[in-house]
């Protein structure tokens, strides 16, 4: 079977013998071949994406000309259509105009007469570049689109607490260097938005931002997520693969739950950073790295130090500059803020945009502890949303369980620790120990929630 064909070229040329033997020579290579004689007459009718690779000859109407009316319609084209990949054909082979020409936008240039083969080989060479050209744009627009949703969700970490002001002082100082950074802070206190921002306002900013939750992957295959594989490494592997490191080279690396790693892949981590170069799964080849590392934890690593569970020289390497986040419970200045911002984000969502919040509802928000912080405090609002049958949400309508205090206690850290750790029991009890019911119910990992069962000793 014969390969489908692709691609849409069009010919401008003067010359209608010319354009009837390209026509002829291109038809069975090419999905769409169109011709025009006069380059005014389609140049004003030309859209983007109308063609993939454009033929223009150089000289029109006058046959001793330098080849300038050419160049001009190029620049015509490349107005109307900036992606456009056209190759300028010329009876005249001048390496100087062929020079200018490229130097104007031209892709290629061809003179006649022309060898078929090679025609056919630089058209089909131009239809890959457009193709590449257009996914470049395509990536773009999304990266843009990525970086407004960023900016735009990067004021949940903002907000008038003295807390997060002094939080994004240090963003904003340490963003521009490409110093290590760690984050440590409490789940669902908004690391990863952190370290999102510190690549946004990078001069890494361009490239890619690539984030690995090492809490989700198993030991077995650390080494080829992080550092890739080369065909018939394992048995699975079937093909070269590039891990997250080399993915990540020249732009940003985010490692979350860094303090879940064990030991020998600690060191195996280590020892990348240090040399920066990795080596694929199966093969001896060095492959250098250039990245910008960021990490996360929710662990104290000190104490993990002490214990010999982490190593002290590897926190050496990645804890340049650290950031704590603080929890919600402590910064809650900014709850006004935030319950804006999902209302927002969750009443056109479901069909509710005019509602709002009593004020009953706020302050139950308020006396809240929040042992999930800012993502429990979403998942609350937008429950709230679709449960709210008037345009106010009432303190029934957020369904909290816990309204345990510091004006209740006493003692606002004793209070959290009793929350978290009932509701951790609670949980384990009614889901008869089934960690992974527990851990849904809860809206954690199993990661997170064998360390909590080990933190409160159930």
């Amino acid at each position: 079977m014969s390969k489908p064909l692709s691609g849409k070229i069009l010919i401008i040329d003067d010359n209608l013998q010319i354009l009837d033997s390209l026509r002829l020579l291109l038809k069975h290579e090419f999905k769409e071949v169109a011709t025009f004689h006069d380059p005014k007459g389609i140049v004003e009718k030309l859209t983007p994406n109308a063609f993939d690779v454009i033929l223009l000859d150089m000289n029109f109407k006058n046959p001793n000309n330098t080849g300038n009316e050419g160049i001009f319609w190029l620049g015509e084209i490349l107005k109307r259509d900036p992606l456009a990949v056209v190759i300028l054909i010329t009876a005249y082979g001048d390496i100087n105009l062929a020079v200018q020409a490229i130097k104007n936008g031209a892709t290629d240039f061809v003179t006649k007469p022309w060898d078929a083969d090679k025609l056919i080989i630089t058209l089909t060479n131009a239809l890959e570049l457009r193709r590449h050209k257009v996914k470049v744009k395509s990536l773009q627009g999304r990266q843009a689109m990525l970086n407004s949703d960023i900016d735009d969700h990067f004021q949940l970490c903002t907000g008038p607490s003295q807390a997060m002001k002094e939080v994004y002082r240090t963003v904003e100082k340490v963003a521009v260097t490409d110093a290590n950074v760690i984050i440590y802070g409490e789940n669902g206190t908004g690391k990863e938005l952190i370290a999102r921002r510190l690549h946004r306002l990078s001069q890494r900013a361009d490239e890619a931002f690539i984030n690995v939750d090492l809490g989700a992957i198993s030991e077995s295959l650390f080494e080829s997520e992080l550092f890739g594989h080369v065909k018939g490494a394992f048995t699975d592997a079937r093909d070269d693969r590039a891990g997250r490191f080399e993915i990540a080279s020249g732009g940003t690396l985010f490692m979350d739950e860094v303090a879940n790693l064990p030991l020998p892949q600690q060191a195996k981590l280590l020892a990348a950073l240090q040399n920066r170069e990795i080596f694929r799964l199966g093969s001896n080849t060095p492959i250098p790295i250039d990245i910008r590392l960021i990490t996360a934890t929710n662990k104290n690593l000190d104490e993990m130090i002490r214990q010999g569970l982490f190593r002290e020289d590897l926190l050496y390497r990645i804890n340049t500059i650290a950031i704590q986040l603080p929890p919600l419970r402590e910064r809650k200045d900014d709850i006004p803020g935030l319950v804006d911002f999902f209302i927002k984000q969750y009443a056109p969502k479901y069909g509710k945009p005019a509602i709002g919040l009593s004020e009953k509802a706020f302050d139950a928000l308020q006396r809240h502890g929040w042992p999930g912080n800012i993502r429990e405090l979403k998942h609350t609002i937008e429950k709230a949303v679709i449960l709210c049958e008037t345009e106010t949400i009432q303190p029934v309508d957020l369904g909290l369980r816990y309204e345990t205090t510091l004006a209740t206690t006493g003692n606002e850290a004793a209070s959290l620790f009793d929350v978290e750790r009932n509701a951790v029991a609670a949980a384990l009890e009614k889901h008869k120990g089934n960690l992974s019911m527990a851990a849904k119910a809860l809206k954690i990992s199993r990661t997170t929630l064998y360390a909590k069962i080990q933190k409160y000793n159930l």
